[in-house]
This record gives structure tokens, sequence and C-alpha cells, in this order.
């Protein structure tokens, strides 16, 4: 098994599937930190709660902040190899085509897709450092460390500060785009976009001349003596 993975990774499909897994893992992280960060409205006392839950969880099972240092550690694996399969494949796709076709083939779409997911994700990924120096590390937190998660939550988007409410909502907005298009290639990667999920058979009639649109059709009923 430990020489079959690295096999699997090496090829196209099972960098996707990389890709497809640890992009489902992070998108968990991302709805749990999210339903965690909405308790900054009910106050400060549920959130600074919520704070110290989480270095506390499974306590005195396991010690102080066992669990929460192992997600961070599944977290950072997951990046690093969602990461990685990004580029491999890039490299991968741009070594396929050394010469760029004369005639933009690409559609709009396909183009608007490649560039968010690319510089979308590169946006991402100095979001997440200056929210970790930020919330984490408290290097860039104008409270720092001695005031409580509430506080510091406060502090980082006072009316002063306006242009770093300006940085999340922009790297939110990335991070949506993001999932938009990834959740949808995740699915393709995973084949749980298939004809049977969506509805759909494979274009029927055979397509015609090339000159006439191709187009698809509703999946034909059969019955018994169909055969």
């Amino acid at each position: 098994m430990a020489v079959a993975i690295p096999a699997i990774y090496r090829t196209t499909v099972g960098k996707k599937a990389v890709m497809a897994v640890t992009g489902a893992v992070l998108v968990l992280y991302l709805i749990a930190h999210m339903i965690g960060n909405l308790k900054i409205f009910f106050g400060a006392e549920e959130f600074n709660h919520y704070a110290h839950w989480l270095r506390t969880i499974g306590e005195p099972a396991v010690p102080h902040r066992t669990v929460l240092t192992l997600i961070e550690v599944v977290l950072a694996a997951s990046v690093v190899l969602h990461m990685w399969s990004a580029v491999s494949l890039a490299r991968r796709a741009s070594a396929a085509r050394p010469v760029k076709y004369q005639a933009k083939r690409k559609s709009h779409a396909h183009g608007y897709a490649t560039h968010t997911m690319r510089y979308g994700g590169v946006i991402i990924l100095l979001f997440v450092i200056w929210h970790l120096l930020d919330l984490t590390f408290l290097v860039v937190n104008p409270k720092g460390s001695d005031a409580t998660p509430y506080e510091r939550m406060v502090a980082d988007f006072a009316p002063e500060r306006w242009y770093i409410t300006i940085w999340y909502v922009l790297a939110l907005i990335m991070v949506g785009l993001h999932l938009r298009h990834g959740i949808w290639s995740a699915f393709q990667t995973l084949g749980l976009r298939t004809p049977a999920a969506t509805g759909r058979c494979a274009p029927w009639p055979p397509p015609p001349p090339r000159w006439s649109p191709r187009a698809s059709w509703p999946c034909p009923s059969r019955s018994p003596s169909d055969g």
C-alpha cells in the first residue's frame, strides 16, 4: 500500500482526487469555523467561552490543546497537498501543450474559472497567513495577547481599521468564487456528477454533421419490450 499511494498520486486522476478530498476537508472546517465565529453576536461571554472550549476539547482524557493541535495538523497537511496538487496539475497541463494555440479556443467561462482558481487561490493563501498572524499568533492584532478573544475580534474590525474589513471582505469573496468552481470540479472528479445524478443523458441521437448544433436530450424511457 505504501507503494500504491505514490503511484496513484503520480497520475492526473490521482492528483485531482487528492485536490477534491483535501478541498472537502477544508470546506468542512470552514463551515465549522464560521458557525463557531457566529458566537461573536451573542456577546463577549459566549465567544470567550467558545474560544476556551476549543483549547480544552477532550480534557481530561487528553492533555490541553491536543485535539485542536491534531485538527491544525490535518488542516496544514490538507492545504499543502491541495496546493501541491494544483501546482503539479498546472505544470502538467502546460507541459502537455508547450506551444499555445494560435486561435483562442478556450471559452470565456473556462478562462474565468481558471483565473479565479489560480489567482484567487493565491489571494486566499495570503489571507490565511494574515488571519493566522492576526488572531492565532497575535502578531498584527492591535490588542495582542493581553486581551480576550472577544476584545481582539472587536478591535480588529474597529471603524478606524476599515482597510482590514475591506481585506477580509475581499478574501471572503474570493473564497466564495473558489468554492463555486471547486465544489463543481470535486463532484466531477469523484464521479458524483454523472448523467444519473444530473438527470440528463449523453447527447442523443448521435451528433449529425458538424454544421448542425448538438443538443442534449432527456433520458429516453425504456419499456420491457425494448429488450
